[in-house]
């Protein structure tokens, strides 16, 4: 969440930001109303402690000197009762105000385009895509004749947009997984495997809660929720923790479990945008003068992977009203799809700034003084949608599908045959 003191000090900022967004500036105005009546019930409250030690010290003292004390006790009697009070109300417009203060996103960065998805600015692009002297199949046209995905099969069990790996794809997704981190540990990320489910408050240390309550799936009875990326468990590991050494690079391999609700068309087939998908995630812990020098280094990490990965792609900055709640910038890198002719989002790299690490009490000791770390996340590799764009630009006139020369040695093999006739 964002510092009270920057919406305290700055609050045309914050407003200037919620427009950029396209979302409410009067939330700005309604979390300074609260926080002034906060610190108005908070004064009184101050002020009937301090009253009630200057009574206990007056009663004292009157006793010992043989004085009447009957006032003071009777005041002495009335403060309890109008403390309590007061400390409800405190508290409860504290929960309010808290409450409002983590709805409000974080701010957009000066550089991020302003808009809607149309005003997504491409940055570069890198490769060509292919020339196909056939019509270039989807992913699911490819792999189902070679029994290597059933979806069909896994709606009878699990429901739409749930899928079986078979065969030669189960080493294919294993492979660029372990491809992905023999990648990130060779440039020093420690290798993380998370736990699957988080409890509310380390989730909500990450993202919105509230916002993104739809979106993730709850354990019934239980106060746990299925994770959809590694991203909000690795955020959880410093919770209410203080760093003595920045920055920190983890490289995070877990599954994720997302409800995906409102996707229509080509992407609820197969296995491009399901429920359920492996993916490596970069996450990154460190000062805020180093932010955007990690920012470079977690794309830069990015594109030598999809270079090696040998498939066309290209970065884009997201616009203001296209960039989520919890990021001040996020550039996607986007694949090329031959199938639908169209780049199609393959992952993502955001700078949070402080706002997931002051959401979980994650701070870093520096010359005496505790101060919010900074957070980076980064889409290494989302392995089934990986595997959707890989097939597609590997396939060849017969069916078969080409390995690319990076994932040979993890698959054991350089080409999945074509299906018999």
């Amino acid at each position: 969440m964002l510092d009270i003191k920057v919406i305290r000090e700055n609050p045309s900022l914050v407003k200037e930001s919620q427009r950029k967004r396209g979302m409410d500036e009067g939330v700005v105005d309604m979390m300074l109303a609260l926080d002034k009546k906060w610190k108005v019930l908070k004064q009184e409250v101050d002020e009937l402690r301090a009253e009630r030690n200057r009574l206990s010290a007056q009663i004292n003292a009157a006793k010992k000197e043989g004085k009447e004390t009957s006032q003071l006790l009777q005041r002495a009697k009335e403060i309890p009762l109008l403390l309590e009070q007061k400390e409800k109300e405190s508290n409860a417009l504290d929960r309010e105000r808290h409450t409002v203060l983590e709805s409000i996103p974080n701010l957009i960065d000066a550089s991020v385009p302003v808009g809607d998805a149309t005003k997504n600015h491409i940055l570069e692009v890198i490769g060509e895509p292919k020339k196909f002297s056939f019509p270039a199949k989807g992913h699911e046209e490819l792999l189902t004749p070679l029994d290597a995905i059933d979806t069909e099969r896994a709606a009878k069990v699990a429901g739409a947009r749930f899928y079986y790996l078979k065969r030669e794809i189960v080493t294919l997704n294993f492979s660029l997984m372990m491809f992905a981190l023999d990648f990130l540990k060779k440039k020093g990320f420690t290798l993380v495997q998370p736990p699957y489910m988080l409890n509310r408050k380390a989730l909500n240390g990450a993202i919105t809660l509230a916002a993104f309550e739809e979106m993730i799936y709850k354990i019934e009875g239980e106060d746990l929720y299925m994770i959809g990326t590694a991203e909000h468990a690795l955020n959880a590991y410093y919770m209410d923790d203080v760093l003595k050494e920045l920055p920190v690079h983890f490289a995070g391999v877990s599954p994720c479990f997302r409800k995906e609700a409102g996707s229509h068309g080509k992407d609820t087939k197969g296995i491009f945008r399901a429920h359920q998908f492996e993916k490596i995630e970069q996450f990154t812990f460190c000062k805020p003068e180093d932010a955007w020098t990690e920012f470079d280094l977690l794309l830069s990490n990015s594109r030598e992977l999809l270079t090696l990965l040998e498939i066309p792609f290209r970065f884009v900055a997201l616009a203001s009203g296209d960039t989520g709640r919890v990021p001040t910038k996020t550039i996607d890198f986007e694949g090329w799809f031959p199938s639908q002719q169209a780049y199609r989002e393959l992952g993502s790299c955001s700078n949070c700034l402080d706002y997931q690490a002051r959401r979980s009490n994650i701070r870093y000791e520096d010359k005496g003084e505790r101060n919010c770390v900074y957070t980076l996340n980064n889409t290494a590799i989302a392995t089934e949608r990986m595997i959707a764009c890989l097939v597609e630009n590997n396939q060849q006139k017969d069916g078969a599908i080409i390995i690319p020369k990076a994932l040979q040695k993890y698959a054991g093999f350089k080409k999945i045959p074509a299906a018999k006739k």
